[in-house]
């Protein structure tokens, strides 16, 4: 009976009307739960937590840094479990949704390697440094921004969509390099301080502000896809009945 309704509802989402109207009820919440999340970490990260014994403040920067690369890996599998939606099952909307993927994941992955050299230059003396996790993050970047070119190279943007899945599916094996890089290579890269099974070796004080911005971008993650993707569809169906007739219907409001 769940995996019925769970069907339905995922194929109704597949609809462009029902999708639109989904989106557009959801995202609001969506940025609102990341503005309030995101209030409660700064609050925490600045005036909570005591500050670093070795870093002192400059710290910090990592209630930014950390879920920004956590969101950058996490959104390329979003986008690939879309991709590969896509390609078996051909629905458009998942076409849409992972391609869109790509302009959030760029970003996240920017500001992730950007506060990196903020951090690493009073820790390591050096802004950038051609270690294995920094240049499996750049490769990241760089596949990001392929895809978003790829997809915008094609007029037909369905067939466009289906050669850059092809891209996400092959750009997938970079985010296990990413994730064991610290195992694998011997870098300047600090190691894992954060276990989910097992003890942390960061102090649980810690913590609270980190859970708080992490939970925060990914709420701005899942608003600024649903706002991306609704966007591209009525770029795509501008001609369509349905849309036409939804800008008659906001026009009589």
């Amino acid at each position: 009976m769940i995996w019925k309704t769970l069907k339905v509802g995922f194929h109704r989402l597949g609809s462009p009307p029902s999708f639109y109207r989904f989106s557009t009820l959801v995202s609001p919440w969506l940025w609102a739960g990341f503005a309030l999340c995101t209030a409660i970490g700064v609050y925490y990260a600045l005036y909570v937590v005591p500050p670093d014994y070795q870093q002192s403040d400059s710290f910090r920067i990592l209630y930014v840094h950390v879920p920004s690369a956590w969101q950058a890996m996490a959104g390329y599998v979003v986008m690939s479990i879309l991709a590969a939606i896509a390609l078996v099952w051909r629905i458009r909307m998942t076409e849409i949704m992972a391609m869109m993927c790509a302009p959030i994941g760029a970003a996240f992955t920017a500001i992730c390697l950007a506060t990196g050299s903020i951090w690493g230059r009073p820790m390591w003396g050096t802004w950038w440094e051609w270690d294995a996790r920094l240049t499996s993050m750049l490769v990241l970047l760089f596949i990001y921004l392929g895809i978003m070119g790829l997809y915008a190279a094609f007029e037909d943007r369905r067939k466009g969509a289906r050669v850059a899945c092809i891209l996400v599916l092959v750009g997938l094996v970079n985010i296990p390099i990413i994730h064991f890089s610290v195992e694998w290579w011997t870098t300047l890269h600090q190691g894992k301080t954060i276990r989910i099974f097992g003890e942390s070796s960061m102090h649980y004080s810690m913590m609270p502000p980190l859970i708080w911005m992490t939970i925060a971008v990914k709420l701005m993650f899942g608003a600024a896809l649903l706002d991306r993707s609704r966007n591209e569809l009525l770029t795509q169906d501008r001609r369509k009945g349905w849309v036409q007739k939804k800008l008659i219907q906001e026009e009589l409001k």
